[in-house]
C-alpha cells in the first residue's frame, strides 16, 4: 500500500494487476489498523467505498474505463460536501455544512472513477495551521507522532503520508494545503485563484479560499489537478481558461528557467536546517540548468495585514450564527479569531480589498519581470510539538499561528499558484519542504520545476515507520 502512487496504482488497475476492490480493501484495512493513533479521518465510508469499487470493477470487466482515476481511492477534507456523508467542518456539529448538489471537485473525481474512502480530519472551521482539534482528536504527524501534521488540511496530508489514500483534496486560505504538506512530507498545490471551483466547499474567506490536491508526487498532483480544474457555472470566480495536460509537460526540460531566491522576508528568522535545505534545493536546480537569481520581493507584511482584515471579516460573516448562538462549542483560539472579525468596519474591509488588488498587481509586475518562478521555504521550522503550539494563553496560541503561516499567507492574497515539495529531513527525522510560486495560471512551470527537482533527489524513497 505505501509503495503505491496515484500513477502507479492507476497503471496496475488498468493492467488488471490490482482490482479497484483490492485497492480499496487495502486502504480500508490500513486505516482500520493505524488511524486510531493518527486521527486522520472523521468519517470512514467503508460500505460506500466498497460498493463503488465493485461497480467500477464490473465496468472494467465489461471493457469500460473512465481513465486514469478508474478505481483510485481518495478522500476529502471534511468541509467538502460529499453526497450521502455528513460535513462537520471539524466542529462538534455532525452536519454543520450542506450543499446541493455535492461539491463540484468531488463530483468530477467521482465521474472520473475515483472511490471515496471518507472525510478527513481538519482544524475546526479551517482556522488554524497546526491540525489540533478538540472535537475529533489532534491529527498526528505520521513521521513523528506528538508533532503537528500542519493545518488546516491536516488529515488530508497525514492520510497521504500514512498510505491511507493515494490522493486527497484540501483547501487553502492562508497556507492550509501547503503547511500540512510540508509538515507531513507530501506534495501539496494551491492553484491560482479561480483555477478550481469551490462550489460545495464550506467557505472561510470567499475572496482567498483555494481548493487543491495533496499527493505523494508532483506527477500525481498534476493528474489530480487535471480532473478538478476548469470553469464551473456554480462558482462565478472560476476562470474560463483552458486546462493544459499538465502531466504531459512535466518532462519538458527546465534549463534556462529563471528562479528567484528572495533576499528578504522569506528566510528571515527561520530554522537553520530549513533554510539550508531550501538553499541546497536551489543548488540542485542549478545543476539542472535553472538560473537561480537573488531577488528582493516587495515587503509581504503589508499584504499579509490586508489579507488578515479580509479573512477575519469574511469568516466572521460566514460563521456569525455559530459564534453568537453557540460560542461555548468552539475551541478558544478559533472563537477568538472569529470574534475579531465582528470589529472590522465596512470601510476597513473595502479598503483592504482595494489595497490587495494594488499589491497583487505591483508584485506580479515587479517580480515576474525578473524571474519565471520563486523558491522559498513553506514553514519556518519543522513540524513543532503539539503540546508546545497549544500551550499558553489564547493570545499566545493565536500569535504562534500567525508566525507559522507567515510564509504561505501572502500568496493567498496574491492568488498565485504555489507548490509545496519535500526537500529533506531534519536531524531528528521531521520533513523539510520548499515552496515554488509561479505567475498567475502558470501551474505548468511550478509543476515542471517541482517534478524536475523531485526526480533529481531521493526523498520520495523514504516512508514514515508506522507501528
Amino acid at each position: 500500500m505505501t509503495d503505491w502512487t496515484l500513477a502507479s496504482l492507476s497503471r496496475a488497475i488498468a493492467a488488471h494487476q490490482v482490482s479497484p476492490v483490492e485497492a480499496t480493501r487495502a486502504c480500508l484495512a490500513r486505516i482500520e489498523r493505524l488511524d486510531a493513533k493518527l486521527r486522520t479521518f472523521i468519517t470512514v465510508d467503508a460500505e460506500g467505498a466498497l460498493a463503488a469499487a465493485r461497480e467500477l470493477e464490473a465496468e472494467l470487466a465489461a471493457g469500460l474505463s473512465r481513465g486514469p482515476f478508474h478505481g483510485i481511492p481518495v478522500a476529502y477534507k471534511d468541509l467538502f460536501h460529499v453526497r450521502g456523508l455528513p460535513t462537520s467542518c471539524g466542529t462538534r456539529t455532525r452536519e454543520y455544512f450542506a450543499a446541493d448538489p455535492e461539491c463540484t471537485a468531488v463530483s468530477r473525481l467521482r465521474e472520473a472513477g475515483a472511490v471515496t474512502l471518507g472525510k478527513l480530519n481538519m482544524t475546526e472551521l479551517a482556522l488554524g495551521p497546526f491540525g489540533d482539534n478538540a472535537h475529533h482528536g489532534d491529527v498526528q504527524n505520521p513521521w513523528r507522532p506528538g508533532h503537528s501534521a500542519g493545518g488546516s488540511s491536516s488529515g488530508s496530508a497525514a492520510a497521504v503520508a500514512a498510505g491511507f489514500a493515494v490522493g486527497t483534496l484540501g483547501s487553502d486560505t492562508g497556507g492550509s494545503i501547503r503547511l500540512p504538506a510540508a509538515c507531513c512530507g507530501v506534495v501539496g498545490l494551491k492553484p491560482t485563484y479561480g483555477r478550481v471551483s469551490r462550489a460545495g466547499v464550506m467557505p472561510l474567506s470567499w475572496s482567498m479560499d483555494h481548493v487543491g490536491p495533496l499527493t505523494r508526487t508532483v506527477a500525481d498532483t498534476a493528474l489530480l489537478l487535471g480532473i478538478i480544474a476548469g470553469h464551473d457555472p456554480r462558482d462565478a470566480t472560476t476562470s474560463h481558461r483552458g486546462i493544459p495536460y499538465w502531466e504531459r509537460i512535466l518532462e519538458t526540460p527546465v534549463d534556462g528557467l529563471r528562479v528567484g531566491l528572495p533576499e528578504n522576508y522569506y528566510f528571515d528568522g527561520i530554522d537553520a536546517e530549513m533554510g539550508a535545505a531550501v538553499r541546497a534545493a536551489a543548488r540542485v536546480m542549478e545543476g539542472l540548468g535553472v538560473v537561480i537569481t537573488p531577488v528582493r520581493v516587495p515587503d509581504p507584511q503589508p499584504l499579509s495585514e490586508v489579507c488578515n482584515v479580509i479573512a477575519r471579516s469574511e469568516s466572521a460573516a460566514i460563521h456569525a450564527r455559530l459564534v453568537r448562538e453557540r460560542p461555548h462549542e468552539l475551541q478558544p483560539a478559533v472563537r477568538a479569531r472569529l470574534e475579531v472579525g465582528f470589529h472590522v468596519s465596512a470601510h476597513d474591509y473595502l479598503q483592504a480589498l482595494r489595497l490587495r488588488t494594488r499589491y497583487a498587481r505591483e508584485f506580479t509586475a515587479r517580480v515576474f519581470a525578473e524571474v519565471d518562478a520563486l523558491l522559498a521555504p513553506v514553514i519556518p521550522e519543522p513540524a513543532p510539538a503539539l503540546d508546545a503550539v497549544k500551550a499558553g494563553s489564547v493570545d499566545d496560541v493565536v500569535q504562534r499561528m500567525g508566525r507559522f503561516s507567515r510564509l504561505t499567507r501572502p500568496f493567498n492574497g496574491l492568488g498565485l499558484p504555489a507548490l509545496s515539495v519535500p526537500c529533506g529531513f531534519s536531524g531528528d527525522g521531521r520533513p523539510l519542504a520548499l515552496q515554488i510560486v509561479g505567475r498567475p495560471f502558470d501551474e505548468a512551470t511550478t509543476l515542471r520545476l517541482g517534478h524536475a527537482y523531485e526526480r533529481a533527489t531521493d526523498w520520495l524513497a523514504r516512508r514514515p515507520t508506522l507501528a
